[in-house]
């Protein structure tokens, strides 16, 4: 229904998706709250990347689909076999040429244009776009780059993409008319590249609470394999090398004569194999294969504690924004946060449980012993400090309204 106040807005991201397509995630959420508060949205994203389960087919270059009370415009781009393949820099490319052709393809003319990282080179074709079209420019960093290719991936900045790359990040600072990100002080990031201060807006991840709050059971299949009267310490995500669940494992054995403490990983992924094989002689720790997103709180319900953390990594000085993190908090439990994350402190904000340094098995296991010694009660306020706190910060529906009034300049 439209309203006086209806604006149209774009937001590009290469890498979106639906639920049914990918994993649906931040754009897809503030997308379908952004359409309940009466805006036009159109979410942009490319019919192939990576991280597609189900990449949708396309036999012309745009599809447009109607999907929760927004449209989702499919790009058409090459596929390429895996996500270091020299191909998916073409896959960069093409996109970003084929914005141009947007202004043509979508009826709505925007009020406002978001381009999306972690590829910068959208953020060209938004730019032409916006001159087009009239429509106010915003840039959205989730992940800094060419910043993360040089510190993790090992490239001279004095490679050509690169440069390339430091070219466009820092172009798109300096004229683009708000600057966004899901990483709390990445603004210190930005500001060294030139970019003035007030620009920055931080817009964390969340949940939807509509989604959450919907309790799915287990199957008993399922259910079966959580030990009855154990302290449960808790894992839900996928199981790979960032996610630095070797010193989770690590911990179990630390803590394997502690006979009513118990380790459940539930998941899947690259490192379940070797995690497997690592914790193969502890008695201690549980595997579960990867669970429907609509039955995490379900499970989350029989966990104690909950573990979240991340290998040590210097780009997480800027602030982290994890999913898991706001299903722990919702589902009131309390969290060990093995985190190395700068000034960013949800854990301690939330007064939710305790951060320890990244992968230190042995304060991890100080931390869940600690928790374990405070009463059933203790723990449980805990747990309702967090749900309040992911209320507050956290659901989609307050973080659009906060997103709708930076991308429209109306802070």
């Amino acid at each position: 229904m439209e309203t006086e106040t209806q604006k149209t807005i774009w937001v590009i991201n290469q890498y979106a998706s639906t639920p049914e397509t990918g994993m649906g995630g931040r754009h897809y959420y503030l997308a379908k709250k952004l359409a309940k508060q009466g805006h036009k949205v159109y979410l942009i994203g490319a019919s192939f990347h990576h991280l597609l389960r189900k990449p949708p087919k396309l036999d012309t270059a745009f599809k447009i689909e109607t999907i929760e009370g927004f449209q989702f415009v499919w790009v058409k781009v090459p596929s390429y076999k895996e996500a270091h393949s020299k191909r998916r820099v073409f896959n960069w490319f093409k996109f970003a040429w084929k914005l141009l052709k947007l202004s043509d393809v979508i009826v709505d003319q925007p009020d406002v244009i978001l381009a999306s990282s972690p590829s910068p080179f959208a953020f060209l074709g938004a730019q032409r776009l916006a001159i087009k079209t009239g429509a106010r420019l915003a840039f959205e960093v989730r992940d800094i780059w060419p910043l993360t290719l040089m510190e993790l991936g090992g490239y001279s900045f004095k490679h050509p993409l690169i440069k390339l790359m430091q070219w466009v990040e820092d172009k798109a600072y300096r004229d683009a008319d708000v600057v966004l990100s899901n990483l709390p002080y990445a603004v210190d990031h930005m500001v060294q590249r030139g970019m003035a201060r007030d620009k920055f807006t931080w817009v964390p991840n969340g949940f939807d609470q509509a989604e959450v709050s919907k309790l799915e059971a287990l199957p008993e299949l399922v259910s079966a394999l959580i030990p009855q009267d154990k302290f449960i310490v808790g894992y839900t995500g996928t199981l790979g090398v960032a996610n630095a669940l070797d010193s989770l494992i690590e911990t179990a054995e630390l803590l394997k004569n502690q006979a009513d403490i118990v380790f459940i990983l539930v998941g899947g992924g690259r490192e379940k194999e070797n995690l497997a094989n690592q914790a193969s002689l502890l008695s201690n720790v549980i595997f579960i294969d990867p669970i429907n997103k609509s039955q995490i709180q379900a499970m989350l319900a029989y966990f104690d504690v909950c573990f979240i953390g991340l290998t040590k990594d210097p780009l997480f000085r800027f602030g982290v924004s994890p999913n898991k993190l706001f299903d722990y908090l919702y589902a009131e439990k309390p969290i060990v946060y093995a985190i190395e994350s700068g000034k960013y402190l949800p854990v301690d904000d939330a007064k939710v449980g305790i951060s320890t340094p990244a992968e230190d098995p042995k304060t991890i296991a100080d931390a869940i012993l600690k928790l374990k010694a405070l009463s059933p009660e203790q723990r449980n306020k805990m747990g309702q400090n967090g749900r309040e706190y992911a209320l507050k910060n956290h659901d989609y529906a307050k973080l659009a309204e906060k997103f709708a009034v930076v991308l429209l300049g109306e802070k």
